[in-house]
């Protein structure tokens, strides 16, 4: 008794322990010596015979698993939808209560304000006029440029998608915001793509979207060009709404140690989880690269006979 008392466990040890010597010594003994209610001592045996729901345990270690692939950004709706894709169906709801029951929580997006203004450029006129709803793949692509803490100075990162399933197509990144930086991402995109014509492309009136080199890799790739009217983000929402989603979901609060560093991680995002997992409302809780993928499949029989 004296021995037993001075053993630092856990109540469930201590269930242990008294199951094992409950031949020995009777049970109402055994719950005195450790101070426990013979109630308990009977939960505990009848919950212990209960056998393990084979379903739950893989939807939990699913769970974790998705979670852990976006990096700790993706919330309920997002990891339901990435179950369900991947064949095990799972509601919104019950992956919210798994979360919880795991500790998970999710990034917050905070609000926003945009101010707005309405003035187009002189010799360019904004041709997408908001028509982000686009019909196929390579029709209209949007691009655009932020900036990227790198342990020392800002780097900055350029990218196109495709807004059919809103799709990264292009992308570039260097420690200077120019031409350069913006023409590397659509040749890219232009190059990946397989050199598709009729294409228009729309961004915002940054210098180096409207400088004579990036004009000249547009006539280059038989692009048409489209832009925002000045000061009007909502013109060009799916990039913006895309690298809210990067900076918020998948980027360091503080940014990256180096410019490498920087470069591997957010190529992971691109062409890893955002573009193969990550579910889209526009898509109809798709990733982008199934969206694509069954946009093709039901193309082909259509294309044969034409």
């Amino acid at each position: 008794k004296k021995g037993y008392r001075s053993l630092d466990v856990g109540l469930s040890e201590q269930f242990s322990v008294i199951e094992k010597l409950k031949t020995s010594y009777s049970v109402k003994k055994l719950c005195q010596v450790f101070n426990i209610h013979r109630s308990s001592f009977r939960y505990w045996k009848q919950r212990s015979k209960q056998p393990v729901c084979a379903k739950k345990t893989a939807e939990i270690a699913l769970v974790k698993e998705l979670f852990g692939k976006s990096e700790g950004s993706a919330g309920a709706r997002s990891i339901s939808e990435m179950a369900t894709n991947q064949g095990t169906p799972l509601s919104r709801y019950r992956a919210g209560r798994l979360m919880e029951k795991l500790g998970l929580i999710s990034c917050q997006v905070p609000g926003h304000t945009y101010k707005k203004t309405g003035d187009e450029h002189v010799e360019i006129p904004n041709h997408l006029k908001r028509q982000f709803g686009v019909s196929a793949p390579n029709r209209v692509w949007c691009g655009d440029v932020t900036y990227i803490w790198t342990g020392s100075r800002w780097a900055y990162l350029a990218v196109v998608i495709d807004l059919y399933a809103r799709k990264p197509v292009g992308w570039a990144m260097s420690l200077s915001p120019d031409s350069t930086l913006t023409s590397n991402a659509l040749k890219m995109a232009y190059e990946s793509r397989g050199r598709p014509k009729g294409v228009m492309f729309h961004s915002d009136q940054g210098s180096h979207y409207t400088s004579r080199k990036f004009r000249q890799t547009l006539w280059k790739c038989r692009i048409k060009q489209s832009l925002s009217r000045r000061g009007n983000c909502w013109d060009n929402a799916p990039m913006e709404r895309f690298f809210r989603s990067l900076k918020i979901e998948w980027m360091p609060t503080y940014g990256y140690r180096s410019f490498v560093q920087a470069q591997n991680h957010i190529l992971k995002y691109l062409i890893g989880y955002y573009s193969q997992l990550r579910p889209h409302q526009h898509n109809n809780g798709l990733s982008p690269n199934q969206a694509e993928q069954k946009y093709w499949i039901n193309y082909k029989p259509v294309a044969s006979f034409s």
